[in-house]
């Protein structure tokens, strides 16, 4: 197991965490203990390498429940801003007030156009579709191919990241909050109604607006994260994904 999946260090981020919301109670060194129990939770059989990711997700997904909760508790905590989650390309920044929208629509780095039928040509990683639609309407190919895009009529996008690398999408997120949801066998997240999306620039991480997003399905599959966006629910997103291949 990577030092960045070790669970002190995963302790040691929530413990910084906790320490930058002005909450009375719980104490943060609850909060902590809390997710460690869950760490140290008896498992089935022990974690084989290519679980890992998967445990992490899930790890992730008790530290977001804990930290919302603690947010909701108290005006202070309601004031925080935080940053919660950053895996296979996407990073979740959960906020307590509705985030302003981004103005100016812009495009990727180096978004370009791609006929759907050359996809499958490229070398950087295996890209997929969803075999459940129709073939993409079209498609693009952003950040020296690190980003897929394709797209559908009536607004549905599905986006493929290389997650094994900087940079990431980031989305700004007032309530309601995800949810997480079971997607292909994993943890993912579902992230209702329209929300800031933007993009890390590498090598300093410059932030670049995107546009308003719509509802979006994330979940990842080894280093490969994926973002569904425009489908009319959650449950017929999950049923889209199912389909990937």
């Amino acid at each position: 197991m990577s030092s960045a999946e070790r669970p002190d260090d995963l302790e040691a981020e929530l413990r910084a965490l906790a320490g930058s919301l002005d909450v009375p109670a719980p104490p943060p060194e609850q909060v902590a203990a809390a997710v460690r129990a869950r760490l140290e939770a008896p498992q089935p059989e022990a974690v084989r390498p290519q679980r890992r990711r998967r445990v992490r997700w899930k790890v992730v997904a008790v530290v977001v429940a804990v930290v919302v909760a603690v947010t909701a508790a108290t005006p202070q905590g309601r004031q925080a801003v935080l940053t919660i989650l950053r895996s296979a390309g996407v990073e979740l920044r959960l906020g307590s007030d509705t985030p302003t929208p981004v103005a100016t629509p812009t495009v990727l780095p180096g978004e370009h156009v791609v006929p759907p039928e050359e996809l499958a040509t490229l070398q950087r990683f295996r890209v997929k579709t969803l075999t459940a639609l129709h073939p993409p309407q079209s498609a693009t190919v952003s950040d020296s191919g690190r980003v897929v895009s394709m797209f559908w009529p009536g607004g549905l996008r599905f986006d493929q990241v290389d997650g094994g690398v900087s940079p990431y999408f980031f989305k700004r997120l007032g309530p309601p909050y995800p949810q997480d949801v079971t997607v292909n066998g994993v943890t993912g997240w579902w992230v209702p109604g329209e929300h800031p999306l933007g993009y890390l620039e590498r090598p300093d991480g410059t932030e670049v607006p995107l546009r308003q997003a719509g509802p979006t399905l994330i979940w990842e599959a080894g280093t490969i994260g994926y973002r569904l966006e425009g489908a009319a629910s959650m449950e017929r997103a999950v049923e889209l994904a199912g389909s990937l291949r």
